[in-house]
């Protein structure tokens, strides 16, 4: 289990001590895409949507999953959480929706992990409002663009 820090020596899953780590900033952005009907482009680019504003209510979304990622992800210890920001762009090349989410902390340990739980639950959102006219939507593209804050320092995928 070398290299990965939710194992003690036994192998057992447990909960990583940060407490000795500094309190620094840190952010997190991820990114995701949702691919759809070019009919269901439209309806969502159009707004008319049964359920309503997809973008708006997908944003919300996002923002809600950010700050609920430690109910979500047994090992995520719970975070003061200073920003959570979701960014919707309609792409009509895809045809979709391109997503990216950032997050922001002052603490000891990082918030990539509440920028993917922001990031797909926006998607996933999306999915839950178009789907009664597109179940074959497809989410993709999952992935950490940038981390930055801490002892291990940025890293950008770009």
């Amino acid at each position: 289990m070398a290299g990965l820090t939710h194992f003690d020596g036994k192998g057992d899953a447990h909960m990583v001590d940060v407490s000795g780590k500094a309190v620094t900033d840190r952010v997190a952005s991820a990114a995701c895409h949702i691919k759809m009907a070019p009919e269901t482009f439209d309806i969502i680019s159009e707004g008319r949507a049964k359920k309503g504003d997809v973008l708006s209510v997908a944003r919300l979304a996002g923002i809600m999953g950010a700050k609920r990622t430690a109910d979500l992800i047994p090992l995520c210890h719970p975070l003061p959480i200073a920003k959570v920001a979701v960014e919707l762009t309609l792409d009509p090349d895809l045809p979709g929706v391109q997503i990216e989410a950032t997050v922001k902390t002052t603490g000891q340990t990082g918030v990539e992990m509440e920028a993917l739980t922001a990031a797909s639950t926006a998607a996933l959102t999306v999915y839950d409002m178009a789907k009664a006219v597109d179940r074959a939507m497809e989410i993709g593209g999952l992935r950490v663009i940038l981390k930055d804050g801490g002892k291990s320092g940025r890293y950008s995928a770009e």
